[in-house]
């Protein structure tokens, strides 16, 4: 089975753009879903994808069914 592979960065980019459109789209939830399943994440990425799903908890971050933002 493949394993899923966070990308380099992914974290920063997501919580930028997260920060930028406020929505969380399915492609962030994937990647969110990766980073979550990487046994290298170190703890300050854990926190930063914890105060992310703070937000989404609080109604500060739309959840949108989108796959990707269109600008």
């Amino acid at each position: 089975m493949d394993q899923l592979k966070l990308l380099p960065g992914a974290i920063n980019e997501i919580i930028a753009s997260v920060t930028d459109h406020h929505c969380l789209t399915q492609a962030d939830r994937y990647g969110l879903m990766a980073a979550l399943l990487d046994e290298s994440l170190d703890e300050e990425e854990r926190r930063c994808i914890d105060r992310l799903l703070r937000s989404v908890a609080r109604g500060r971050v739309k959840v949108v069914d989108d796959f990707s933002k269109t600008e």
